[in-house]
């Protein structure tokens, strides 16, 4: 069972730096937003970290933020991408999520460890 910490709703920021504000954003707009920002139709990458440490840490502009808590309501949303890569703040969420997805049939999901891992090329 999950904890509950984090808000329910999907969050991107309009710039990279911790002091942007938050946009909420529809599914919809999530993948038009993760392909704009460099992620191919094919990959995604999760940010599973609070929406309030993805704001206040940073975080990579090429990555969307679901939470941890989050993460069995929303598995729609990943439905299709071949490759999911999941980060948090220390690998430890990013693992318990890839459990996650695993456990309901995904493929390809890969565990990045710290979000500053990612690669936005």
């Amino acid at each position: 069972m999950l904890s509950s910490c984090g808000s329910s709703t999907l969050s991107k920021s309009s710039e990279s730096t911790a002091t942007s504000s938050v946009t909420r954003a529809s599914s919809s707009e999530i993948k038009t937003t993760v392909k704009q920002v460099g992620t191919t139709s094919k990959t995604i990458r999760v940010d599973v970290r609070s929406v309030d440490e993805w704001n206040a840490d940073g975080h990579a502009d090429c990555s969307v933020n679901i939470p941890l808590p989050e993460l069995e309501k929303r598995m729609e949303e990943l439905k299709g991408y071949g490759k999911i890569v999941l980060v948090c703040r220390s690998g430890n969420r990013a693992g318990k999520a890839k459990d996650l997805l695993e456990a309901a049939g995904f493929s390809g999901v890969e565990n990045l460890g710290a979000w500053q891992n990612i690669q936005c090329q």
